[in-house]
């Protein structure tokens, strides 16, 4: 039996998540329906995390277990002729039997863009979240450095999913422009159900002035979700970079 890692990438505007659900599709049922096919076996796909709704992934990790033989480098092409165009698997590799996509993951990046500009780009529709008044992206920067080390994040995750402790290490919490393009990057050893949604609403909230960024460390000791931002939109999320022990599945 092979463990196998998948290295992939997807647009998630079509589907309810990576998580299979009943009623809805899922970027996970969808590749593991194109597993079965190929594999002639019934595959579980655990994925390096939960992304909701709408919320996109560059980078993306995925292991299974099989008995197949299919050789590792004609698998991506297997997969990719089974899945549609909104989903990509670049890369297939054997990995240790200890290995899990979630479990072994050490740290992860999400990027939120923002399309700031007057007029809309249908070309940015579902892909990021448009804002029309001007934004100063060292005053958000200022704001978004507030979230940087170890908290509990509690006031900037919604109810959902029930973990053990809200408390997670954020290693880089920055915003950077490219012309009308705004990108919030937040490395972290975990995430909350809708942090990152939940800390972009709040930075800028803080840059419509509801409070200064030197507020935020006060609104965290709270704990209190109403005293911070809203959840933004899903289609400006992307899940940008991953780290593994085993580097061959970074980037």
């Amino acid at each position: 039996m092979r463990n196998i890692a998948l290295k992939l990438m997807y647009n998630g505007t079509a589907y309810h998540g990576w998580q299979v659900q009943k009623n809805a599709v899922s970027v996970c049922g969808t590749l593991e329906k194109a597993l079965t096919e190929i594999t002639g076996e019934r595959v579980h796909l655990t994925g390096c995390g939960r992304t909701d709704a709408g919320v996109h992934a560059e980078a993306y990790v995925a292991n299974f277990r099989t008995a197949s033989r299919i050789p590792l480098e004609r698998l991506p092409f297997a997969i990719n002729t089974h899945t549609p165009e909104d989903i990509a698997v670049g890369e297939a590799m054997e990995v240790a039997e200890d290995f899990n996509a979630i479990g072994s993951c050490l740290k992860k990046e999400y990027t939120y863009r923002i399309y700031n500009s007057r007029v809309k780009n249908p070309f940015y529709v579902n892909r990021a979240y448009f804002y029309p008044k001007r934004l100063d992206e060292a005053y958000l920067n200022r704001a978004a450095h507030m979230f940087v080390g170890t908290h509990d994040f509690a006031a900037v995750r919604s109810v959902g999913t029930q973990t053990k402790t809200t408390v997670r290490t954020i290693y880089w919490c920055d915003v950077s422009r490219s012309g009308e393009l705004l990108e919030l990057r937040v490395c972290a050893n975990g995430f909350l159900y809708n942090m990152v949604r939940a800390i972009t609403g709040t930075v800028l909230y803080a840059a419509e002035g509801k409070f200064r960024p030197e507020d935020i460390p006060a609104i965290l000791e709270s704990g209190d979700r109403t005293a911070a931002g809203p959840t933004v939109p899903p289609g400006g999320l992307y899940l940008t970079r991953l780290w593994y022990e085993d580097e061959r599945l970074n980037g």
